[in-house]
């Protein structure tokens, strides 16, 4: 099986939510290759950007709500002596100050619909239309973000959680469309929706003590197999929705 990242080089490559579990893990698995030239690197934490210190890390403040910054990361990677052939994306937003999953639809408020949906879909749309076009379009490429389980629609057997599900399985609609129009322009692109399954971080702290601990991923155990899966995808897989042990998940 191939490495996920071993592409030919050098290459540049650019990580979403750096700063998140999962987001360090993909940032030390890019460094640890040679062919790696550089990472972008986004958080909103301006201390821990402060604290990368590697020459081949840049580390960027990105608001995915907010599409003038995105296309400043955009021009960013653009303008870099080498293109772009990895993008993973690995923010998300399940809870926050004042924010939280609902349980039933008196829950239901549309200001916390709006902010999930900015982050968890319209946040994945801006990276499809502002970084794919920087792909290159006859080398082998990737474009991942991070998914839940909870956005599969037939999947769906306990509701509750109605903004991050939908969301979810919204940005698995941009990731499946998108997939089909880069047929045209990026043959040789994979795109996926991947889930992590529940991961040790600040995301699924408040709900992972409901979890078997045998269920409770470290970060470094997810990013190592999400890039076995990353490695056994083809140009005929882009488009799908994988879990962290490579089963497809239904739409």
């Amino acid at each position: 099986m191939r490495d996920a990242f071993d592409l030919e080089g050098p290459f540049s490559a650019v990580v979403i939510g750096a700063r998140g579990g999962l987001g360090e893990a993909f940032l030390r698995r890019l460094l640890s290759h040679e062919r790696v030239a550089c990472v972008y690197a986004t958080s909103r934490d301006a201390l821990w950007r402060q604290r990368m210190t590697s020459e081949r890390v840049i580390p960027v403040d990105l608001d995915l709500a907010n599409e003038a910054s995105v296309e400043d990361l955009a021009q960013r990677v653009a303008s870099a002596s080498v293109a772009p052939r990895v993008i993973l994306n690995c923010s998300g937003l399940l809870h926050a100050e004042a924010l939280a999953p609902e349980r039933s639809w008196r829950d239901l408020d549309v200001v916390q619909l709006v902010r999930l949906f900015q982050v968890n879909t319209l946040g994945v749309a801006l990276l499809v239309k502002h970084l794919v076009p920087l792909l290159p379009r006859r080398q082998r490429s990737v474009f991942v973000t991070l998914s839940a389980r909870v956005g599969s629609i037939e999947d769906n057997h306990l509701g509750g959680w109605y903004g991050y599900r939908a969301s979810k399985a919204a940005s698995n609609m941009i990731i499946k469309t998108a997939s089909i129009e880069a047929r045209r322009r990026h043959p040789d692109l994979v795109m996926a929706s991947l889930h992590p399954g529940t991961v040790d971080s600040d995301l699924s702290k408040p709900f992972s003590r409901r979890v078997r601990p045998e269920k409770l991923f470290s970060p470094e155990f997810s990013c190592t197999h999400l890039c076995e899966v990353i490695a056994s995808l083809n140009p005929g897989d882009s488009g799908g929705f994988f879990a962290w042990d490579g089963q497809p998940i239904p739409w």
